[in-house]
């Protein structure tokens, strides 16, 4: 049995239990070790095979993968954050597919909540933004047109840019050019929940100068919109003494 498993965005006590058991329980590892947690391995058997997908290409996994279901071995397939956001998983599951290998997917939290987290922030708040555009900018690895920055800028809700942090001048280009004003609030958080966690606060104009000067140039989320700033929002209806639901009567 192959397990994809979500590392969590950083610190290793934000795996899942779940997570967290399979990795005690695994005979081979292939982690991302670009980008997950090092102390996440301090759990594994003491025989457990690791490899660093850093250095290998989806041909070498897999056979790393068919190796271990040859030898009856349960492998762990740890990804940074949650596996189906930018997790390349499904060309992995495709192969596993082919050769008749089970696999299974246990999720983790992504950096999208840890960023939040760190920001003490709520993306979907009332009259405000009820809506998270998950994107990223265009780089070497190319976006289709119909999904570019500037189209989905035309929403103006709260958006947040993976894999965007080296190309906030373009990025910052579409957003204004899409409809976000210049000085629409936006934040830059640089390894949510690891202990060298950094939070920006600036808006579309200025990320680009303020990741420089906080000399930020990967491994960060930008998160863009007018929840950034946390005011100007309506208290919600749930929780509002005259709003009845399922459970409680309205109070006047």
């Amino acid at each position: 049995m192959i397990h994809f498993v979500g590392a969590g965005c950083g610190a290793a006590d934000l795996i899942t239990v779940r997570g967290r058991r399979l990795i005690e329980e695994a005979d081979v590892i292939i982690y991302a070790g670009s980008l997950v947690n090092p102390e996440l391995l301090s759990w594994k058997k003491e025989d457990c095979a690791v490899f660093n997908s850093a250095e290998m290409t989806l041909e070498e996994i897999i056979a790393v993968m068919k190796q271990a279901e040859l030898d009856r071995k349960t492998t762990v397939r740890l990804h940074t954050g949650d596996p189906s956001i930018y997790g390349a998983v499904r060309e992995q599951m495709d192969l596993l597919d082919e050769a008749g290998i089970e696999y299974d997917c246990c999720p983790g939290v992504s950096s999208l909540c840890g960023a939040a987290a760190a920001l003490k922030m709520e993306y979907t708040l009332p009259d405000v933004a009820q809506s998270v555009v998950i994107t990223r900018a265009a780089g070497r690895t190319p976006v289709p047109e119909r999904e570019s920055i500037r189209s989905f800028a035309e929403h103006r809700t709260t958006m947040v840019l993976f894999l965007s942090a080296g190309l906030l001048e373009k990025a910052a280009a579409e957003l204004m050019s899409g409809g976000y004003d210049a000085d629409t609030p936006a934040a830059i958080v640089y390894k949510a929940s690891w202990p060298d966690e950094k939070t920006v606060i600036c808006t579309v104009a200025t990320m680009a100068e303020c990741a420089r000067e906080h000399q930020i140039r990967k491994t960060a989320l930008i998160i863009v919109g007018d929840a950034v700033a946390q005011s100007g929002y309506r208290r919600s209806d749930l929780y509002r003494p005259g709003f009845a639901t399922e459970f409680r009567p309205a109070k006047e």
